[in-house]
């Protein structure tokens, strides 16, 4: 009961998906008013690492670093080497963020997702190599569990920052995609939106900004004409929905103008 209690009386996480591609272009104001937020809210921050990948190797530029599987889901060619250099290059990203939340009086923690936090279920094991579907080991699996109890800090002023890595059923640790996650993560601790920060002020659809839309219409373009990152997006949204989350904002501007609506696009169920 004295559980129950904590978690009925306690506040909601604040989770944030931080793109990697945008973090160098977050601006001083953008951080001031992230540790604004996180002075009065619980804050969970889940970091991309794409841009820092390709930064700290060539090699992830190149076009046979990414595979398709059967289905046209892209994802990255995932070895234990790779998974090696995400977390280095997600040591970097964790210097970034540390340093410019900590000056602004936030204690920051990081965490890996496969320390207990994201398990992960059974990968696609068949991938188009030319005009061929090859059965290849790729450390990449869909999540299937978050353990909220992992974050057991969760208080104005703390800020945890996850890297987006799990672990499998047999052990290993394998890649997972950041936006999902992090729309795991929110469901799973019971946060009551979602803000996926991305270097686009909004969803697009035939060219038009979209401000507000439906979980369903989201859903209908994500299938019919959304593609690549805002696929992604999407589709974490969707899910983020269906796991409890009230809200999910998609955007670039500073995180309490996207939790306020007045700026990005806002999905609700």
């Amino acid at each position: 009961m004295t559980e129950t209690l904590v978690r009925e009386t306690s506040l909601p996480p604040t989770v944030v998906k931080l793109g990697g591609s945008c973090l160098d272009d977050m601006s001083a104001h953008w951080w001031d008013d992230l540790a604004e937020h996180g002075r009065s809210n619980p804050l969970v921050l889940v970091h991309g690492w794409s841009k820092p990948l390709r930064e700290l190797n060539p090699r992830y530029t190149e076009p046979s670093a990414i595979l398709r599987d059967r289905y046209g889901n892209q994802s990255r060619w995932t070895t234990p080497e790779v998974i090696a250099d995400i977390k280095t290059a997600s040591e970097g990203v964790a210097r970034i963020v540390a340093d410019r939340l900590t000056r602004r009086g936030i204690t920051v923690e990081r965490v890996l997702g496969s320390d207990g936090l994201v398990r992960a279920g059974e990968g696609e094991r068949w991938w188009w190599q030319g005009r061929q579907l090859v059965e290849l080991e790729n450390l990449v699996g869909p999540i299937t569990e978050v353990t909220p109890a992992r974050l057991t800090n969760l208080k104005p002023g703390h800020c945890y920052l996850v890297t987006p890595l799990a672990r499998n059923a047999a052990g290993q640790e394998v890649n997972t995609d950041a936006d999902r996650a992090a729309a795991a993560i929110a469901g799973a601790s019971a946060a009551t939106a979602l803000t996926l920060v991305t270097d686009v002020e909004h969803l697009l659809i035939d060219g038009e900004a979209v401000h507000r839309i439906s979980a369903d219409a989201a859903a209908d373009f994500r299938d019919r004409g959304a593609t690549g990152g805002m696929r992604k997006k999407l589709r974490a949204a969707g899910e983020a929905l269906e796991g409890g989350v009230e809200r999910v904002v998609i955007g670039s501007a500073p995180v309490s103008r996207l939790l306020a609506g007045s700026t990005g696009t806002v999905i609700t169920r």
